[in-house]
């Protein structure tokens, strides 16, 4: 069983700032991902960024590409989000998800909703 703890959600303005941390409780597994999904009211979970284990790739969609980056410290099993130029649009809450097994990141943020792990969620709201 794999427990997932997000914090550091909040509220900002435009083109603020906000890092988002998940705590993983300890991996014993070589190979897994990690990823980021977010869900804005009356709309569809969307994956944002993905991290895997296998040659440490990484995945951000279009939407997100130049702004966020997600990374992971293995040391102290914490997933990153760091978001930066925050539109109102990104206003959603914020879930970090992981996924045993060997994958790409693309592939990962596909295969998370159905057999992934879930955090409870943190909440980000932008004002404009």
């Amino acid at each position: 069983q794999v427990q997932l703890v997000e914090s550091g959600g909040g509220s900002v303005q435009a083109g603020g700032s906000l890092r988002l941390s998940c705590a993983a409780s300890k991996y014993t597994y070589s190979s897994y991902c990690m990823g980021w999904f977010r869900q804005a009211p009356g709309k569809e979970r969307e994956g944002v960024a993905s991290i895997c284990t296998s040659g440490g790739s990484t995945y951000h969609v279009d939407s997100v590409k130049g702004r966020f980056t997600i990374s992971q410290d293995n040391a102290n099993d914490t997933l990153y989000l760091q978001m930066n130029s925050l539109k109102p649009e990104d206003t959603a809450m914020y879930y970090c998800a992981a996924v045993l097994g060997d994958m790409t990141a693309i592939q990962a943020l596909g295969v998370m909703p159905d057999f992934g792990y879930w955090g409870q969620g943190t909440q980000v709201t932008v004002s404009s």
